[in-house]
């Protein structure tokens, strides 16, 4: 809890240095969102890792509400099905991939966990507001809610093959995820174009970084650290339902 509170307090600080006196805008957009991701899990005890490609995507609202000097001001938010997770690389000493004894095959293993996820961005623009390219950058909380999980590999529990492994945690392969709130830090930036009776166009580079655990953090819990991390590209489109006459 007190992770949160810090973060939602950083949050509204930053919000609170953009109420500065401006020209007002009373402007407020909807849209979509669509876009891949690539994610992994920060364990410690460390677990060999790749990066686990899913999809990102869902509802997009904007309110901008000032333009200070050369800065749009505005809050961006969204609602969006993520898929996370983390893809192991199974190797050993040489950096080769190892081989299961029953399938005779390069080990496997991957897990996809599905969530809701909802950043909440402050989000500060230069360039065209309404006709024509700005450059954007924002930052903010994400919360994300745990709705189910998957995995994919291509041998047994019982028959993996622990002599060649380089790395040799693997408590994770059959545990399930136990937090199921998870929170962090979204930072990002991109372009924007801007369409009249046509909309705004977005694309944009995103980094999420994990405050919270997957799993138990305590002295008798395996990990001490389980917390995810991703890196999104994602388009959006964004509409206008209000716009500030000029």
């Amino acid at each position: 809890m007190r992770k949160i509170v810090t973060l939602l307090l950083c949050y509204f600080v930053t919000l609170s240095a953009l109420a500065q006196i401006g020209e007002h805008r009373n402007d407020f957009a909807i849209g979509i969102n669509g876009g891949y991701q690539l994610s992994n899990v920060g364990f410690v005890p460390r677990v060999s890792q790749g990066l686990l490609g899913g999809f990102s995507g869902g509802l997009s609202m904007r309110y901008v509400c000032e333009k200070y000097f050369n800065t749009i001001c505005s809050v961006q938010g969204e609602v969006n099905f993520a898929q996370a997770g983390w893809k192991e690389s199974i190797l050993d000493e040489a950096d080769q991939p190892v081989i299961n004894a029953t399938t005779e095959l390069p080990e496997e293993y991957s897990r996809t966990i599905n969530y809701v996820q909802v950043p909440i961005f402050a989000h500060l623009a230069w360039g065209r507001e309404q006709r024509g390219a700005q450059f954007f950058f924002q930052v903010g909380p994400q919360f994300g809610y745990y709705l189910s999980e998957s995995t994919k590999s291509n041998f047994n529990w019982e028959d993996r093959n622990m002599y060649d492994r380089v790395n040799p945690t693997c408590a994770q392969d059959t545990m399930a995820v136990e937090h199921k709130f998870d929170y962090g830090i979204a930072v990002g930036g991109g372009l924007e174009y801007s369409v009249p009776h046509v909309g705004h166009f977005q694309l944009e580079g995103r980094y999420y970084y994990g405050l919270g655990n997957i799993y138990g953090d305590t002295k008798r819990d395996y990990f001490a650290k389980s917390n995810l991390g991703s890196i999104v590209v994602k388009l959006t489109w964004l509409f206008d339902i209000t716009r500030t006459k000029r």
